[in-house]
């Protein structure tokens, strides 16, 4: 069984017992979190999808850490003008784990 979910603007399409990075939750490790914006929900050959989110359907899930991502460049410059800036960014993220998906 699987389902696709909606947080922080993106979608994810997750079963039970996957660790995905997503973004940072105020939450804590070891706290249970539950997703109620769920697009859809599939398994044994059927797709629930839905308008725009499935009634009664959510994901638990556990926080397994919150972190941050690794650390990207950022570099802008203006050709002959002799104008650049270089910046670095570190994305933060939750990390959780899918208890189950209740449909």
């Amino acid at each position: 069984m699987y389902a696709v979910i909606e947080t922080g603007g993106k979608q994810y399409q997750v079963n039970v017992g996957d660790v995905v990075f997503i973004e940072k939750l105020n939450a804590e490790a070891d706290e249970a979190v539950t997703f109620d914006k769920v697009l859809a929900v599939g398994g044994e050959g059927s797709v629930n999808v839905g308008a725009p989110y499935v009634e009664g359907a959510s994901v638990s899930a556990k926080v397994v850490k919150n972190g941050k991502a690794k650390k990207i460049t950022v570099f802008t410059y203006k050709p002959k003008k002799g104008e650049k800036r270089k910046l670095g960014h570190r994305q933060p993220y939750t990390q959780v784990k899918i208890e189950a998906i209740n449909a």
